[in-house]
């Protein structure tokens, strides 16, 4: 699924079906539900799950538990927005 259609899938009330879990977290981060954001990245313990779950402990302010995930992922820290994190993940997990 392309940004654009990925986007315009937050109207909807539920991610689209088949969306993989990294991707569904990021769509619930967009909708402003950190919590089930959260779930469905620690949901899978690999490298998608741990990158998305890097961005988003960096996003709670929590840089200490951030920096563990995005070791994890094999990642270094996002630096830029966390909107131009978001975009930079949703395609590349598309």
């Amino acid at each position: 699924m392309d940004i654009a259609s990925f986007r315009k899938s937050l109207a909807k009330p539920d991610p689209p079906e088949g969306t993989s879990l990294a991707l569904q977290a990021l769509w619930w981060d967009a909708k402003g539900d950190w919590d089930k954001a959260h779930a469905c990245a620690q949901e899978r313990d690999d490298q998608d799950g741990m990158r998305v779950h890097a961005y988003l402990h960096r996003k709670e302010g929590d840089a200490s538990n951030a920096g563990y995930w995005y070791r994890r992922a094999g990642a270094s820290p996002f630096v830029g927005t966390f909107d131009e994190e978001w975009e930079a993940l949703v395609r590349a997990l598309d």
